[in-house]
């Protein structure tokens, strides 16, 4: 699937570079004072160091791909009088972690033909590493040789599988879904991680590290880069109620929520989450339904 005038070889080209530059960036300034401040009422916050990258992202796909429409984090929409190429920016995922002093970040870039994304890039400041995949072309890990999930679990993983853990920032405490699916999950899992930096969970599920993720709510931006990454290299997805996924970017928040892993471990994540399923409408108590309805 291409773009119109898009050659996705030099579009992956672009977008290496510009994650790379900006982790550069990004990795000269982690140590260093940063300007914090508050975005919103959900304690999320945004850093000088967001805003430098992000402009250095922007600048260099703009120039390179001047009648693409960008999203970015911060800057909201830039750019493209229509919707028939648009890249997603993430120049900063993981911006609370950095905010506190521990750098678990990574910068993202998506590119969409349509709503469908088409090409990924996950790029981690501190480690210097870069992942990208291209539709049906596969991921390519950071020496540039192709990368796939490994063909088993590691020792002891088997039953006991490292799970990752997404939410959006639209989550709040009173939600109904996120209690009684998170304490399944960690009972049935030897750890949930919840990185605050989904990207750097992607690229760890794409190369082995972790068994699976599941995402409730998550937010767009950092998403579909992530995703055809883990996809390209072998993990299967789903939704949480075990329907086909839908990587369209057009979906609302209510319908991103997902099951990924590796293919031996997709039926029993998504048994998992049925589970919590019954567990939600249970705790409803004859409740309205809408008041509870999740994204199964």
């Amino acid at each position: 699937m291409n773009a119109p005038n898009v050659d996705l070889h030099r579009a992956r080209r672009v977008a290496v570079e510009a994650a790379e530059a900006a982790g550069d960036l990004l990795r000269a300034r982690l140590t260093g004072p940063l300007e914090v401040r508050l975005k919103d009422a959900s304690g999320d916050v945004v850093t000088d160091l967001d805003l430098a990258s992000e402009t250095l992202i922007l600048d260099r796909i703009g120039a390179a791909f001047p009648g693409h429409r960008i999203v970015s984090e911060e800057a909201g929409t830039v750019g493209g009088a229509t919707a028939d190429a648009t890249w997603l920016v993430d120049p900063l995922d993981g911006t609370n972690n950095v905010a506190i002093g521990m750098p678990v970040c990574a910068v993202g870039l998506a590119l969409c033909v349509g709503q469908t994304p088409v090409l990924g890039v996950v790029h981690e400041p501190v480690t210097g590493r870069t992942w990208s995949a291209t539709r049906g072309e596969g991921t390519l890990g950071p020496d540039g040789e192709a990368l796939r999930l490994p063909p088993a679990p590691r020792p002891g993983r088997a039953d006991k599988p490292v799970l990752a853990w997404i939410q959006g920032h639209g989550v709040g405490p009173d939600d109904p879904v996120v209690i009684p699916l998170k304490l399944m999950l960690e009972a049935r899992s030897a750890r949930v991680i919840q990185l605050w930096a989904p990207l750097v969970g992607w690229a760890m599920l794409a190369r082995g590290d972790i068994d699976g993720i599941v995402g409730y709510r998550p937010e767009l931006v950092d998403l579909p880069a992530g995703v055809l990454i883990a996809e390209e290299a072998g993990a299967e997805l789903r939704r949480l109620d075990g329907r086909p996924y839908d990587p369209s970017i057009d979906l609302p928040a209510a319908e991103r929520g997902l099951v990924a892993a590796r293919p031996d471990l997709l039926d029993s994540l998504l048994e998992t989450a049925g589970s919590a399923a019954e567990a939600v409408k249970i705790n409803a108590n004859g409740a309205n339904p809408e008041a509870v309805r999740i994204a199964w």
